[in-house]
């Protein structure tokens, strides 16, 4: 890429972060704050619409992905395991306590890309445990936890075709995944780069993979985490590429119902419970840097500086520029 085409990269990244995030170079918000426990079943009740629900039906339901490796998928008995089921589990115990419900049912419900915000804007759906990056066009609709995990969307492409950057691009056949940030980066930076691309939508990630190894596109632009989780499920990993250059930073989030501050401060704290604690690492260590099922893969990935910062100093901003 010329030095002419960088700056042009870096003034549409730049100029595409703030409108995403409705404002530039903020401060990074602060942690929500941990508050004393309630005293009573009822006090905690009487805060949260959500949790009386849990409460009046015995049932707490959680949105999973079928497919998004390491975080959110089904094992080989067709269980939802991973690293944001796990996290969830987590928050699951916590309110069996607060509420007392020794027998609290938990549903497990699929939801995709197209379906996950909506479920929990309708209230179907009590904690949304997969991949899904908090902005702050979501949040006009939802809420989200305590920050999670970090991605950065990349290129996907077959090592052959020599994909590297977005100006490689240019006039080609390009695939994403419906209902994501990373194909409404790539539709903005389509049009301000003028990179006359096609870009076609999978309806889940394994399908948008699939349009690269058929060779209907040259490259799949999505998170960085969730692309090598598919190039090392494939039959031939050495044959793809991922690039270095960063198309958006992505903070993951568990989704929650909007303007229910009281349970989201109870999933908040049960989090930063974890962070405090240190045992968030165990659960990392488990699904980023050892053998997970059902094949035993090894992502091999060490937590990033930016979530480590995330760790260490939670946060539920959705700009990007606070996890940079």
């Amino acid at each position: 890429m010329t030095i002419l085409a960088r700056r042009s990269l870096n003034a549409a990244l730049a100029a595409l972060a703030a409108l995403f995030t409705g404002h530039a170079g903020a401060a990074p918000a602060s942690a929500p704050q941990a508050t004393a426990p309630a005293s009573s079943v009822s006090s905690a009740l009487a805060g949260s619409a959500v949790l009386r629900k849990i409460r009046d039906t015995g049932v707490i339901v959680i949105g999973h992905r079928l497919t998004s490796v390491p975080f959110s998928y089904l094992d080989a008995k067709l269980r939802p395991v991973g690293y944001s089921v796990d996290l969830c589990q987590k928050v699951v115990d916590a309110i069996r306590a607060k509420l007392e419900l020794r027998d609290l049912e938990v549903k497990m419900v699929a939801v995709s890309s197209a379906t996950r915000m909506p479920l929990v804007a309708n209230g179907t759906v009590d904690l949304e445990c997969g991949v899904t990056t908090n902005t702050v066009e979501r949040q006009k609709t939802q809420s989200f936890s305590v920050t999670t995990f970090v991605a950065a969307s990349r290129l996907l492409a077959k090592k052959e075709s020599e994909i590297h950057t977005l100006d490689d691009l240019r006039g080609k056949v390009v695939a994403s995944t419906i209902a994501t940030t990373s194909i409404r980066y790539l539709n903005n930076l389509n049009e301000a780069l003028k990179l006359d691309m096609k870009i076609v939508a999978g309806q889940d990630d394994t399908d948008a993979f699939q349009m690269v190894q058929a060779d209907r596109a040259v490259a799949f632009a999505m998170d960085d985490v969730l692309l090598r989780s598919l190039i090392a499920t494939a039959p031939n990993p050495s044959d793809y590429t991922v690039s270095d250059d960063t198309l958006s930073i992505e903070p993951y989030g568990i989704g929650l119902p909007r303007e229910d501050p009281a349970f989201k401060q109870l999933v908040d704290d049960t989090l930063m419970s974890l962070y405090r604690s240190g045992e968030v690492y165990s659960i990392y260590s488990k699904w980023f840097l050892s053998p997970i099922p059902p094949k035993g893969i090894n992502l091999r990935m060490p937590m990033s500086e930016p979530l480590l910062r995330a760790i260490r100093q939670p946060t539920d901003s959705p700009d990007p520029q606070d996890y940079r």
